[in-house]
């Protein structure tokens, strides 16, 4: 997927049309729109890219679903709803005939867009619930709108915003796209009916997407020409890394130094330290300030000169995680940012001196509190081990299915899931992660880790 993404990554597009859950459509009127069909299998938790620039996520199953109905194409665990009976008077009817329904979160991404601000069009129609005095009129749809990671709808209600059933309802936005990628996703909170009229239709619906530039950067104005730099070196950093790895793996690149040569002019997207600020900021690496020991090396809190407060990870001459796996822990740590993911300040590269920087974690890790010493165990309730449960898939889940780049950890254990001041968990030591390619499902044979 990568590889496709580079390749397009030189292809400007001006526009995105996704008729959700239906077929190709175009719709004539001041500006004619051509909406692209969505009607490939989604099985539960997967990713489908687009012939053209588009893609969609989708996250969760329904444990109650209702592939017994008539209405319901059978596509894994994100169900096309296609309305059978007579549509109701509304214009362009052909949009919302056939709606996608997620179990939990579905993002679409537009990829490859030209930069600028874009007018993004979401078409809703509540085609579900009935009209009338049974039961199946009772039904209240409620999930949030999310664009470009921007909480835009808070318990949005399809019926309350277009005033009726089968009632369509355009939402209008602007979004700034700055990378080539639009994110657009719907999130449903656990709220509203869950059986009416059936089991399983409760998740975010969604029946069209069109967005259209409103003021984009000409592809030959310095603005456009440094938006399709960045959109290639983007994409290519990820594949300049992993080749990295490749060759360390076999033994095709030189020592240590010949790392630092090669890393120089990289966008690693992440901070420089010299060796100097972060011998200072340890008090030289002194063993009063260590608070950590795996097999890559030594951790130690540090203070920067500006007050911040900071964990050193220094990967040791004789580690077992050698520079493939540092190099892969920048690369896959920078481009990921979650609220359980452990944020990465930067990295430390100066001859046979390997570091990387990371925030500061106060509860050190679940390990030391679970299993450490008597004086370093911390007596957790069970609201609080739930918590932190639930925060661990969280991060997982991210990882999995919802950044751009599908990872797989393939190390997960108590000691690389640290603890900040509140207890909050965030996953940490990305050394033996893989990137999960399209074709793949997640299941490895080869040992790796713990």
């Amino acid at each position: 997927m990568a590889t496709n993404l580079l390749f397009l990554s030189v292809i400007a597009w001006y526009s995105l049309g996704i008729n959700c859950g239906g077929e190709p459509v175009t719709v004539y009127g001041e500006k004619d729109n051509t909406f692209d069909g969505d009607t490939d299998e989604v099985g539960p938790s997967s990713f489908r890219q687009s012939s053209t620039n588009w893609a969609l996520s989708s996250t969760g199953f329904f444990p109650d679903n209702a592939r017994s109905q008539d209405n319901f194409t059978n596509v894994g665990d994100t169900f096309i709803y296609k309305l059978t009976n007579e549509i109701p008077a509304m214009a362009n009817p052909q949009l919302y005939r056939d709606a996608r329904l997620s179990p939990i979160s579905l993002t679409y991404y537009g990829f490859c867009l030209a930069n600028g601000k874009y007018t993004v069009n979401l078409h809703f129609a509540e085609t579900v619930f009935t009209n009338g005095q049974t039961y199946k009129s009772l039904g209240r749809r409620i999930f949030d709108v999310y664009i470009q990671g921007r909480l835009v709808q808070e318990d949005f209600n399809i019926v309350d915003a277009a005033g009726g059933i089968s009632t369509p309802v355009i939402m209008n936005y602007t979004a700034a796209v700055t990378s080539g990628t639009l994110e657009i996703r719907f999130y449903w909170a656990g709220k509203g009916t869950t059986g009416i009229p059936l089991t399983g239709v409760y998740g975010p619906l969604i029946s069209a997407i069109s967005a259209d530039p409103a003021e984009v950067a000409s592809s030959t104005s310095p603005g456009g020409i440094v938006g399709a730099v960045v959109g290639i070196v983007a994409g290519g950093v990820f594949i300049i890394l992993l080749v990295f790895g490749i060759l360390w793996r076999r033994g095709l690149l030189g020592q240590q130094n010949t790392l630092e040569d090669d890393l120089k002019g990289v966008d690693l997207q992440t901070g420089k330290f010299t060796f100097r600020q972060l011998k200072d900021a340890t008090n030289n690496f002194d063993k009063a300030n260590k608070i950590g020991e795996g097999g890559f090396g030594s951790v130690y809190k540090g203070l920067l000169s500006d007050g911040t407060v900071i964990a050193v990870k220094q990967l040791s001459s004789k580690s077992k995680q050698g520079n493939r796996e540092f190099v892969n822990e920048i690369g896959m740590i920078s481009a990921l940012q979650h609220p359980h993911l452990v944020k990465l300040h930067g990295c430390c590269i100066e001859g046979n001196q390997l570091l990387l920087v990371y925030e500061y974690m106060e509860n050190n890790s679940l390990a030391r509190a679970l299993f450490g010493p008597e004086e370093s165990q911390l007596k957790l309730d069970w609201p609080t081990r739930h918590k932190i449960c639930v925060g661990i898939a969280r991060g997982l889940a991210y990882l999995h299915e919802e950044s751009r780049l599908k990872v797989v950890h393939r190390d997960i254990k108590a000691t690389n899931v640290l603890l900040d001041k509140n207890l909050t968990p965030k996953i940490s030591d990305f050394g033996l992660a893989k990137l999960d390619e399209e074709d793949n499902t997640h299941i490895s044979t080869r040992i790796a880790g713990t």
